[in-house]
């Protein structure tokens, strides 16, 4: 049962008025601003019309890093790029890849392959470079953490320039030059960006330029890999998502995009307009994909195609790896579920850590993010291999991933990444070590609680078209700038119905004679809380759409709750059901509050019963029964004990009473005797 926590940002409603005004933009936006945390004009006018690009010799080592590429260029040395297989590390391989070429360099491109090198340099790749005729390789979006490897690359007499955007570890390899914004003697204001951010800010160097013109020329590439990445889209990332959308929108209108995206946008029905959305779930993906399912090579060669017939084959062949990669996903997302859900060790762990057998590592990150969504919780997903295990992790906020895997790096071969998202590789045999390892750490920290953040209230009567106008300015939207949420409180649910062959439903509320419908992607019909009558807060997100040749609003909803609901008691009472689940000895205060006894699950069977079976989470089941959301521990622990004595069934979630007959007697059940004794 996973709850997120809505918490409603506050705004002082006088000054975003003054700021509306001081900065002559439109109230409602000027409240969103402020209830965003900008509360003075010089932030938002910072925010929302800043152009200006740091220096890029204000990052480490840049110097070093643009004398010895420019010494290479000169001397007509071999030059490679090695990039990584994801979008972020395909754009910033392409980006610099076209700037050197265009330079006179003599250059080429290495990108280990996901399945049978991993991620980052490795020595035997060192040494098909070395066979190549390579004297400078060229980092994008890795090398930090390759201490060894770039130290053998030395040893054969290759320098190494590093640019990245990960972590640092405790030691800098021994490259030539390492320019990293996380690097702690780093002076820059800006150092979120994605990989393609630090290879656009090295090209700017070698341009001996602040990145205007290189922006223009290849800010489709930046923005589309600075999108894939989710990195913040504040500064300078937003200043270059920003031109990079308007780059790809005037090539589509015109017809002079470039022949790689052009022929991407149009096997993705992209047609003449597209945002950062855009970006990140039509174009992205497909570009993922290749690295996912095939060699990301065939999206590099997209990316760097000047012919149009090639770039479409090579587009065709991308959107089928897509198409790969999506029913790959499902089907591992499914075991990966079943899995969980036949483990309750796993399951009620802190930290959910699946292993399966040759499960595809190109989408065991997707895997892992789904994982999160449905059970609220950090979650790693493992593929063993004879070669050995491979895992992709993705995290909360409040939960530092990165600093978990380093406080198991004993137990790894090999780990990296970020604050919520990381990868590592270790022995098959001792995955159950490093599950243990995992959660023992994640004891000792605060457990994180996912939320939804509220932009605002809103009153129903205001929700219409002019809405838009004002959300438009906050553009693009992506990480840290998310298209905001709405929430519509006290409204009385009306009705629901399923659609789109049961992909989503179409549900009704109204408030104060005012009705609205939305639609919501998440639940099923047979498994719904909510009846006609029940008042409800309601999140949503608010877009536009086109329906004969008329613009209408569009309501998406992120989440509802029961309006009166204590959140922070339901919250505590999940929790409370896990730490059980896990207990092997229950502690007496963890029994005083779950205060479960006969009459009680007698009370849960007859609602079951009564009913012809629960369709619905065990909070309603509590509501049903009259009972606060502090009772929703001693409901679920009812539902566990009903199910283990075979009077009750579980199906597609929902609760059955079963044919059984005769007495049941609840001592015969471990779980009630677990939390009463």
């Amino acid at each position: 049962m996973n709850r997120k926590k809505w918490v409603v940002s506050g705004c002082d409603k006088d000054v975003a008025a003054s700021l509306a005004e001081a900065c002559d933009i439109e109230p409602f936006t000027a409240f969103l601003l402020c209830s965003r945390g900008m509360t003075n004009e010089f932030e938002i006018e910072s925010f929302l019309y800043d152009t200006d690009l740091c220096d890029p010799f204000s990052l480490p080592d840049m110097e070093l890093a643009v004398q010895r590429v420019c010494d290479a260029i000169e001397n007509g040395e071999k030059i490679t790029i090695f990039g990584d297989f994801d979008a972020d590390g395909v754009t910033s391989t392409a980006l610099v890849y076209l700037y050197l070429t265009s330079k006179g360099a003599v250059v080429d491109y290495y990108i280990p392959d996901r399945a049978t090198e991993g991620y980052g340099m490795n020595v035997n790749a060192v040494d098909v470079l070395k066979g190549r005729g390579t004297q400078l390789i060229i980092t994008v979006d890795n090398g930090i953490s390759a201490v060894e490897e770039i130290s053998y690359a030395k040893s054969l007499g290759i320098d190494v320039v590093v640019t990245d955007h990960h972590k640092v570890g405790d030691v800098l390899p021994e490259a030539v030059a390492v320019v990293d914004p996380h690097r702690e003697d780093c002076d820059c204001d800006f150092t979120e960006w994605a990989g393609v951010g630090v290879a656009f800010k090295f090209i700017s160097a070698i341009e001996g330029d602040d990145g205007e013109y290189l922006l223009e020329k290849y800010g489709d590439i930046i923005a589309l890999g600075t999108v894939a990445d989710i990195v913040p889209l504040k500064g300078e990332n937003r200043i270059i998502v920003k031109r990079g959308i308007e780059i790809v929108n005037y090539g589509l209108q015109n017809g002079d995009l470039r022949p790689g995206l052009k022929a991407l946008s149009e096997v993705s029905a992209v047609g003449t307009a597209i945002d950062s959305g855009g970006l990140a779930f039509r174009l992205a993906p497909k570009i993922n994909a290749a690295g996912r399912m095939y060699t990301a090579e065939k999206a590099l060669q997209l990316l760097i195609s000047n012919d149009e017939a090639e770039s479409m084959v090579l587009a065709e062949e991308i959107v089928k790896a897509n198409s790969e990669r999506q029913s790959t996903e499902a089907k591992i997302t499914e075991s990966a579920i079943e899995y969980i859900e036949s483990n309750p060790c796993i399951k009620y762990s802190r930290i959910l850590v699946v292993d399966g057998e040759d499960w595809h590592q190109g989408v065991i990150g997707i895997v892992a993010s789904r994982l999160v969504e449905k059970y609220g919780k950090p979650c790693i997903v493992i593929s063993k291999s004879e070669a050995g295990a491979k895992g992709s992790g993705r995290s909360l906020d409040g939960f530092d991933l990165y600093d978990a895997l380093a406080e198991c790096s004993d137990v790894l071969r090999q780990f990296g990444g970020h604050t919520l998202a990381a990868g590592l590789s270790l022995d098959n045999d001792r995955i159950d070590e490093f599950r243990k390892r995992i959660n023992d750490y994640a004891a000792t920290r605060a457990t994180p609680v996912p939320v939804l953040k509220i932009d605002c209230k809103l009153n129903p009567l205001y929700l219409d078209l002019s809405i838009i106008s004002s959300l438009s300015l906050l553009e693009p939207f992506g990480a840290e700038n998310p298209q905001p949420v709405f929430g519509l409180f006290n409204m009385r649910f009306e009705s629901a119905h399923s659609a789109g062959n049961g992909k989503y439903m179409i549900l009704e509320f109204s408030r104060n004679m005012q009705t609205i419908k939305a639609i919501w992607f998440s639940p099923k019909l047979n498994n719904f809380d909510f009846k006609i009558g029940d008042k409800v807060d309601v999140a949503v997100k608010i877009g536009s759409s086109e329906y004969q040749g008329k613009e209408r609003l569009s309501i998406q909803i992120k989440d509802i709750r029961f309006s009166d609901c204590d959140e922070d008691a339901l919250i505590s009472a999940v929790n409370d059901y896990e730490e059980f689940c896990r207990s092997e000895e229950v502690s007496r205060e963890l029994k005083e509050k779950i205060n479960i006894d006969r009459d009680f699950c007698g009370s849960v069977y007859r609602a079951i019963r009564g009913s012809a079976g629960w369709k619905g989470s065990a909070h309603a089941l509590a509501r049903s029964l009259k009972l606060s959301e502090s009772r929703i521990t001693a409901c679920l622990i009812a539902l566990d004990v009903l199910q283990e004595l075979g009077i009750v069934e579980c199906r597609d979630e929902a609760y059955y009473p079963t044919l059984k007959e005769g007495k049941t007697n609840l001592e015969n059940s471990r779980i009630f005797k677990k939390a009463t004794k």
